[in-house]
């Protein structure tokens, strides 16, 4: 058991390493210059001199005058001691804050769709494949929610309940007449801008564990045991659960596998809604070649995706006792 989860942490390191590698490199790869980006927005002097000493001030500030193998020992170190840099898009203020006020409003987000949208899609798809005439009725929505994009169903929301009913807003987090606080009014107000977000990936991912689950069902009651049971006399009730206690095991490695398409469909959501989640941050981080707010909102994401990984990874072996009796044959 020690031997196991010592090999996946060790996995998971060598993951956060390469992919925080790659993160370093992306934004490096992308044409322009964030100093000069930073400078277009300022009120400098037109002579040309005064311009080039603020470059070359800025470049050092940022360190971005030394060698690219320099910048990048920089960065693990830097990392390590928890400062993310400075945003050239938002000068003066640290990435690390700017985070901060961005990532409560993608847990709010994410948390509730994945785990609502994969409790609620297993129960449905379970539900749907006990008989063939409810299965032809209700199996066609759960194809169409899964073949919908994000981006679509979220525009479609917020034309129709936004823009023609009038009854949601379709843009930031909270009413702009208001200041955040704990008041039951700022708190309603955060609820009726969420719901239509969370709508949309809840919808999507649906229809997917649904579907997936209504597969698996069928699978395991056309199996031989499912058929051995019935020649017993066993109920059909205790049948189909053994059914779904088989079928939900590849449901729980197919959500691992999932989060991060969940979340690159919840930062397309975020630009959507102009919900200021990490989506909405790194648009515009991209958009103005912030190479360390890019680099800090997608080791927002490495991480995140890591950590929900690893925690379906230890959930798969606590309800598989196969998986644990191939741990102990393992190490014995």
């Amino acid at each position: 058991m020690k031997r196991y989860f010592l090999r996946k942490i060790l996995i998971y390191l060598l993951t956060f390493f390469l992919a925080v590698t790659i993160d370093w490199l992306i934004p490096r790869f992308m044409p322009g210059d964030p100093i000069r980006n930073m400078l277009s927005r300022v009120s400098v002097s037109s002579n040309a001199t005064a311009i080039q000493m603020m470059y070359g001030y800025y470049s050092h500030l940022f360190g971005l005058d030394l060698p690219a193998w320099q910048q990048y020992l920089n960065f693990w170190k830097s990392l390590f001691q928890g400062d993310l840099g400075i945003s050239t898009y938002l000068f003066p203020t640290p990435v690390t804050k700017v985070l901060a006020r961005a990532v409560p409003y993608d847990v709010f987000l994410l948390v509730p769709s994945i785990l609502l949208s994969w409790y609620a899609g297993n129960k449905f798809g379970a539900f749907a494949a006990r008989s063939k005439k409810l299965d032809n009725t209700l199996s066609p929505l759960g194809y169409i929610l899964n073949a919908t994009p994000y981006m679509w169903l979220g525009i479609l929301l917020a034309w129709f309940f936004g823009i023609v009913l009038g009854i949601f807003p379709i843009a930031g987090a909270y009413s702009f007449s208001l200041q955040p606080s704990l008041s039951l009014k700022f708190i309603g107000s955060v609820l009726h801008h969420w719901l239509l977000p969370f709508t949309s990936l809840f919808l999507v991912e649906f229809g997917g564990q649904a579907i997936g689950m209504r597969n698996l069902i069928i699978y395991e009651l056309e199996s031989d045991y499912s058929h051995y049971l019935g020649a017993l006399g066993a109920p059909k009730k205790l049948i189909r659960k053994y059914a779904f206690g088989n079928a939900i095991l590849p449901q729980i490695t197919g959500l691992a596998l999932k989060l991060g398409v969940i979340v690159a469909g919840a930062l397309v959501t975020e630009v959507v809604f102009s919900y200021p989640g990490i989506g909405y941050l790194l648009l515009a981080a991209i958009q103005n070649q912030d190479y360390f707010l890019i680099q800090g909102c997608f080791l927002f994401i490495i991480i995140g995706v890591l950590i929900a990984n690893f925690a379906i990874d230890i959930i798969y072996v606590l309800i598989d006792p196969r998986t644990r009796m191939g741990m102990t044959g393992e190490t014995a």
